[in-house]
């Protein structure tokens, strides 16, 4: 299942580098994550100081 970003998204920008597969981009209020190319593998909810991303 694919990770989603909640409203606690600083905008920091470090799940979008932390991303293997490019799958995140910033979006108009906060960072987005694409559901279809995201792996799954966790890396952004690793990255993200405030733990702001979770598995949907």
């Amino acid at each position: 299942m694919a990770y989603v970003i909640s409203d606690a998204c600083l905008s920091c920008g470090s799940c979008a580098d932390a991303c293997p597969v490019s799958a995140i981009s910033e979006g108009d209020a906060q960072y987005t994550i694409d559901a279809d190319a995201c792996l799954s593998c966790g890396a952004c909810a690793d990255a993200c100081p405030v733990s702001a991303i979770a598995e949907g």
